[in-house]
């Protein structure tokens, strides 16, 4: 996975916006202005995406490169890291899976406009 490829597929996804709220190196992916993914775009080493917290654990076990989310809160964030035994399939999965979860809880109006 590049950094690219992982951008493009973030924004082909209905309402996805992104932008730099902490710095000039980390990129935010938002649907209805709440965060589902965090990238540093200067070191494409891993994404931080929220995750189901049951399913996040059996990732972590399963995976050396699914770690608990760095400077996030551990039981609902993984930092996926982009160059161990993640296969892209899987690091796309996860991405829409954290998309998922964060659209799920916007309110009906904000779903319903996306």
């Amino acid at each position: 996975m590049n950094i690219e490829d992982f951008r493009e597929f973030c924004l082909k996804l209905n309402g996805v916006t992104e932008d730099f709220p902490f710095d000039k190196s980390t990129l935010v992916f938002r649907v209805g202005n709440k965060i589902f993914a965090l990238v540093d775009v200067d070191q494409f080493d891993f994404v931080n995406l929220k995750c189901e917290p049951s399913r996040a654990l059996e990732l972590r076990e399963s995976h050396t490169g699914i770690r608990p989310g760095y400077h996030m809160n551990k039981q609902h964030w993984n930092s996926v890291y982009t160059d161990e035994d993640v296969s892209d399939p899987l690091f796309l999965e996860l991405t829409l899976h954290s998309y998922e979860l964060i659209k799920a809880s916007l309110p009906a109006a904000i779903r319903k406009s996306l």
